[in-house]
Formats: structure tokens, sequence, C-alpha cells
């Protein structure tokens, strides 16, 4: 826990401290891909995880030198059209991303008791309580603007009002696109209009352009990888299903849109990844060492404050298989490079309805329920499992619509009640005991 009254430190200070954790997280990358190098022979396996840190060692350090080299980078959000920053040559790092890395899970407990201890209420959402609570002890890098979010609940835009009001990040100019709540194509070119804006903010803030070529470039490049991205889904509708929680899923969804969309490199990871999918399917092999009796959908986000506790846990004592989840599903739309409306237009739709939490939660609730049927009927699903994340009210509200959608399929539903990164707000334990009551009452494993 790190309290330090910011105030107290010069702004020269503030920009200094503000790189420690970043560099923590750093080095935790560099370790784990120093470490994967001395191993003698790569498994498949191996060889992807190796690809994903280098990705992720490089959008570490590049953030690093442009902080400690007064060059221009960003903060904002997956949801901003990333292939823009990359067409614009625009480092960036997403505003949420520290409590979701694994280099995080030893200090979280430390770091919720430091967001109560600066008066943030335990009410609030933790994956915004706690960025809140780096921003105002000088534990996240100061870009050079800052790419908001007003979608698609009503506590996200509190990082804005904190960055306003702190004394590093008060002069980071901050600018948030404006979400229309419908989804017809006028909300498509009306979002569109919201983008170029965007662009029109990033030139002025950084000097850097868009140049369209690059970005069709970029664009074509982000279609090659989101079109692996769909092969790779398609192999995981066998049974058994080659990858559980560990592989694939939410880590599909952060090399696409969370470091550098758009690059070959991305390309590279989900070819990899496609191939250690396809090994296993042409064995008719699964999870090694697991014998999968019930393939799930944990429909929202990973619990990872202690993601490591319990999903391992489903595998081994279960038999249950994570086939599919929110943020590994794939619902998008490829990018039409034909000209830069229709680009503009597809990164519209790709941000506003496609993305993941964002295409749930910020229209009606039938976005909910027609993911439901799709996925499990394509995934031949057993059950579905609704999280219900403490901060995702709004999919709380939304708990009896997927309760009934699965109650139409045939498919057994749980709800369980969690906190994200908080491990005291329902411990392992209990939604263990949680889901071994829902198996057995259902008749699963």
């Amino acid at each position: 826990m790190d309290t330090v009254d910011v105030t107290s430190l010069s702004q020269q200070e503030i920009m200094e401290r503000s790189l420690t954790r970043y560099k923590k997280e750093r080095d935790w990358f560099k370790f784990l891909l120093d470490t994967m190098g001395l191993i003698p022979e790569l498994s498949e396996e191996d060889k992807l995880q190796m690809k994903l840190l280098n990705i992720l060692l490089d959008s570490k350090e590049t953030v690093i030198d442009c902080a400690e080299n007064d060059k221009p980078f960003i903060a904002g959000y997956f949801c901003n059209a990333p292939e823009l920053f990359h067409a614009m040559d625009l480092p960036w790092y997403m505003l949420m991303e520290t409590p979701f890395l694994a280099a995080s899970a030893p200090f979280l407990a430390e770091d919720i008791k430091g967001t109560e201890e600066i008066g943030l209420g335990s009410d609030l959402c933790t994956a915004i309580r706690l960025p809140i609570y780096y921003i105002e002890t000088a534990q996240m890098p100061i870009p050079t603007c800052v790419l908001g979010l007003i979608y698609p609940c009503d506590g996200a835009p509190m990082l804005h009002q904190v960055m306003m009001h702190n004394k590093g990040w008060r002069d980071v100019p901050v600018y948030a696109a404006d979400p229309p709540y419908t989804s017809d194509e006028r909300a498509i070119d009306y979002f569109a209009d919201e983008l170029k804006r965007m662009v029109e903010f990033l030139q002025k803030h950084t000097g850097h352009s868009l140049d369209i070529n690059m970005l069709k470039t970029v664009s074509e490049e982000s279609n090659r990888t989101y079109s692996k991205w769909q092969d790779y889904n398609e192999l995981r509708r066998a049974v058994p299903c080659p990858h559980g929680w560990g592989i694939g899923g939410a880590q599909a969804f952060a090399v696409s849109q969370c470091f550098v969309a758009g690059d070959p490199r991305c390309t590279d990871w989900f070819d990899q990844l496609y191939k250690c999918a396809e090994l296993r399917v042409a064995k008719g092999e699964g999870i090694p060492g697991i014998e999968e009796k019930i393939r799930y959908f944990w429909f929202d986000i990973m619990p990872y404050g202690w993601v490591f506790e319990l999903m391992p846990w489903l595998e081994e004592e279960w038999g249950a298989v994570l086939t599919m989840d929110m943020f590994g599903n794939f619902p998008y739309t490829l990018i039409d490079t034909s000209s830069e409306d229709a680009m503009f237009k597809s990164l519209a739709k790709r941000n506003l309805i496609d993305a993941p939490m964002i295409r749930q939660a910020r229209g009606t609730a039938e976005n909910f329920s027609n993911d439901i049927r799709r996925i499990v009927k394509d995934y031949k699903i057993d059950c579905v499992v609704w999280p219900g994340h403490m901060g995702h009210k709004d999919g709380s509200a939304a708990g009896g619509i997927m309760r009934e959608t699965c109650r139409e399929l045939g498919v057994p539903f749980l709800h369980i009640g969690l906190d994200l990164f908080d491990r005291s707000y329902t411990s392992p334990d209990e939604v263990k005991d949680r889901f071994s009551a829902f198996f057995r009452g259902m008749g699963l494993g």
C-alpha cells in the first residue's frame, strides 16, 4: 500500500515516481521472458507465450522510453480504435491495465486497502477504483494526452474527474468520443465522426498526423489478425476443447486490441495460437491431464485478482473447461479498407458495437441474450456462468433476462456475485463451494 502525499512532491518528482510501478511490470515480463529463454526445447505453447511476452515487453519499454525522453504517448482504452494509434505512430497504454496483469497480483490486496485509505468507497467498481488510486498516488505514467471513456458505465468517467483535479494530471488534455445509444447505421455514422474528431485531437496535442495509406496498411493487417482469431475460435468448438482458461480467450483480446493493433507480430501470435489448437484437435486431445466433463461459458471478465486459485481448480476438480468467455468471443466485423470513410465506419462499428463489455452493456439487454444463444449452440455449452462482478451493475440488472434465456435453451445458469480483484468480497473458497453445489444440483460433472 502506497499512500504518499503527492501534493508535497514537485512535478518532476511526480513524473519520476509515476514510472516506478510501470517499470516493475516491465521487469516482471522481462524476467519471465529471460526464464523461458533458458528452456532447452520449447513446446508450441511455450513459443506462443514467448511471442506474447515479447509484445508485452516491447509495449512497456516503448512507453517508458517516451515518458523518460519527452516523446508523445497516450493513455486510453481498447475501444478507442487502437488501429488509429498505430497508424499515427503513437505508443499507448490502457488506463485500466495494471490490475489485470499477473505482475500486479501480489500487490492487489494492499492496493485495495490503499483505495480505502484515500477515501474511495468500497461500492465503486475495483476496475475503476484501482486506477484512480494509481493516479492519486503517482503510480501511473503521465501521458501526453488521454482518450477517455464515457461508456458503457457511469463509473468510467470518474477517472476523468480525478485527472482534472490531480496535481500531476490536471494539465493533460482529455478527449472522450460520445457514444450513441442505438446501433443502427445513423449511430455508426455518428460515432465515425467522433473518431475523426479524436484523430484531430491527437494531431493537435501530439504533433503526429494520420496518413490514410498507413491506416489502410494497418487495417489490412488488423483484418489478417482478426481473421486468424475467427479461425482459431472455430477450433475451440471441438470436443474436447483444445484450450481452457489459460490459453486463447482473454489473451486473444489483449493481443488484438490492447498493445499494438494491426501489427504483424499480432498476426504471427495468432498463427502460433491456431497451430497449437490445430495440433490438439487433429489428435482429438483437450487440455493435457484434464478429462473434459463440463463445457462452460464464462460471461464476463475472469477474476484476475485470484484467477490462479479458481480456474485450475475447476478443471482439476470437476473437469470443467472454460470453452468460451466474453473477451474470447468473436462478434467482429472486418475493416472495409476501400475508402477513408469506409475505414472509419468499420472502426466505429467494431469499437461501438463489437468490442467486449461495450457490446453487452452499452445498448439493449438483447445483446446479453443474443450472445448467450449463439455461443451455447455453437460451442455445445453445458452451463453459463455470470460471475456478477460487483462493479457490473448493468449486467446485474440484466441477470433475469440471462437466466430466462438459459432456461429457454435448457442450459443451467449460475449467478455468483464476486469482485474481480478483491478476494475478501466473496472468497475463492466460497466461490468454489457455489460451483460445487451448482454442479451437483444440476447433475453436471
